[in-house]
């Protein structure tokens, strides 16, 4: 039995890119170890997968990063560089702290090389992810299709948690996307300006922020603010 033709290329090299093995002597398919992934991408293909423009060519070896602590850049090159075992382990990253560090930056390196992999991305910043979903709601079915689009991506990354106004239907909704990515073991990064644990509990609830803590690893940002560096110059 010949093979289906595919423009994908299999992730793990077994297949032909369409998440099945043929096997020609018993005429018979079986899912390939890859098709978990082809699943997370034709979900993802409606979400926002696109790396903004600020921040395409940002890398390691060059400012911005350069200039952003050390030890904090380190950690995330190393993530990035075995991106798929720590997709794979439901793995994510949570940068706090004050505007201007370097955590978009860091956080879209990350993303950058979940996309050179070939995983499903989806990047939002929280304000415009709820605005999205709160189109939706006109329509239940669409609602909950998009729910379930954001908990099937390979790596969700969410800017500015924290930065929303607080209200019962944000705090719902933000819940039901970090416990849903919680439960099926999928990677998240998340960006806050907020520091203080209680104070982040108390904007987007402690069951949130505790699902947050085992799902991620904690990599505060301090120093100044970067962009006035740029202003200044």
């Amino acid at each position: 039995m010949a093979q289906a033709r595919s423009s994908e290329r299999c992730a793990v090299g077994v297949c032909d890119g369409s998440g099945f093995v043929y096997d020609e002597e018993t005429n018979t398919a079986f899912p390939c170890r890859c098709r978990p992934q082809i699943v997370a991408r034709a979900k993802a293909r409606s979400l926002s997968a696109v790396i903004p423009r600020l921040y395409r060519d940002v890398a390691f070896e060059r400012p911005p990063v350069t200039d952003i602590e050390p030890g904090v850049v380190t950690a995330v090159k190393r993530f990035a560089d075995s991106i798929d075992e720590r997709l794979d382990a439901g793995r994510g990253l949570w940068f706090m702290g004050p505007v201007g560090t370097g955590k978009t930056t860091l956080a879209m390196l990350v993303s950058k090389a979940a996309i050179s992999a070939g995983r499903s991305v989806a990047i939002y910043s929280l304000p415009r992810l709820l605005n999205e979903i709160r189109e939706t709601h006109r329509f239940e079915r669409s609602h909950v299709d998009l729910l379930d689009r954001l908990a099937a991506v390979d790596l969700l990354h969410v800017d500015d948690v924290g930065a929303e106004r607080t209200t019962d239907w944000v705090l719902e909704e933000l819940y039901s996307i970090i416990n849903a990515r919680y439960q099926d073991g999928r990677s998240i990064i998340i960006t806050t300006n907020i520091l203080d644990r209680a104070a982040l509990c108390e904007q987007i609830t402690e069951r949130t922020v505790s699902r947050l803590t085992e799902m991620c690893d904690e990599l505060p940002l301090l120093g100044h603010d970067h962009r006035m560096d740029l202003r200044s110059a």
